[in-house]
């Protein structure tokens, strides 16, 4: 919880000399009737009062006025709003170490039918665009509200020879960077936000290097999240002979965290959906204050309904 106008919280202060004037007028009469009580007259001439009504008809009022003062300065508390716009790229591996079964069926099945229900996760408003690489890195579709798109195409991938992640960075700072062209904004400053969803499971072995990548994500203030997709002990065939293809976390884990973005690791299927699902649920959403003062008004009345009868009832007995 958080407060709009922390600046109210001042007249706290005269809340808690209050409390604590009455804790030490309490702490005297208790004193004084000590006193008195030593004559022998405090049975015979005060008469038996409910003294805990009293404590509480104050706590309970004093309690009140603790509410209305947080009320004043504007309480609120965080939630989950969908985005209006955002646009995402996402970038996928289709080199031939996807081929590898370390994951059922294959690392490549396995990433197409999760990578289908990334795109059903994320808000109808968010722009997707898709981006396959291999040796080259290509544009598949461009950022579109068409959902049907980007499923035909994911459904359509096919596998080549070669890595090149730093070529699928610049790939999709570009598909996004044209898309941002054609929105009617004001300014720069207006453009809606954006992110690139990076899955591989290999080194980058051609194209640009990866530090080029980073620097120009940098420069276009779009955070690269990354997915490290595979197992350490997945292989492929080549030419009869079985090649380990293990995935590259540290150049992976650094492409997310000198652009922003964040790193994740997947070794089932069941991983990257889960992986899908919680970046999704980031990128397609945002939290903002929502003003919650009118409880704490709500609660302070009901807390000084209460404290002003239990004080209307305790004066009844006493007259």
């Amino acid at each position: 919880m958080s407060f709009q106008s922390p600046l109210w919280l001042i007249a706290l202060v005269p809340v808690v000399a209050l409390a604590t004037l009455y804790v030490v007028k309490q702490l005297r009469r208790r004193v004084y009737a000590a006193r008195f009580s030593q004559t022998g007259l405090a049975a015979s001439l005060l008469p038996k009062r409910a003294g805990w009504v009293r404590h509480v008809a104050f706590g309970l009022t004093l309690a009140s006025l603790l509410g209305l003062v947080l009320s004043l300065a504007q309480p609120s508390t965080e939630v989950r709003v969908p985005r209006e716009t955002a646009t995402v790229v996402l970038a996928l591996d289709v080199s031939l170490s996807m081929q590898a079964e370390d994951i059922e069926p294959s690392r490549f099945e396995a990433m197409k039918d999760a990578a289908s229900d990334f795109v059903d996760i994320l808000p109808e408003r968010i722009n997707l665009g898709l981006v396959s690489f291999s040796g080259t890195a290509s544009t598949l579709v461009t950022p579109t509200t068409d959902r049907d798109q980007v499923r035909g195409a994911i459904a359509n991938l096919e596998l080549s020879e070669a890595t090149a992640i730093g070529e699928a960075i610049f790939t999709s700072l570009t598909a996004i960077s044209t898309f941002q062209s054609t929105l009617d904004v004001g300014s720069e400053e207006a453009l809606p936000p954006a992110r690139i969803l990076l899955l591989s499971d290999g080194y980058n072995t051609v194209g640009r290097e990866n530090t080029q990548a980073i620097s120009a994500a940098q420069e276009a203030g779009v955070p690269v999240s990354t997915i490290a997709f595979g197992t350490d002990y997945g292989s492929i065939d080549i030419g009869g002979e079985r090649t380990p293809v293990p995935i590259d976390r540290e150049a992976l884990r650094l492409i997310a965290d000198e652009t922003g973005g964040q790193y994740n690791e997947a070794r089932t299927r069941a991983e990257l959906e889960a992986v899908y699902d919680d970046l999704g649920s980031q990128i397609g959403y945002t939290t903002e204050p929502q003003d919650v003062s009118y409880w704490f008004v709500r609660v302070a009345t009901l807390l000084l309904a209460c404290g002003l009868g239990l004080a209307a009832w305790r004066l009844q007995r006493l007259f």
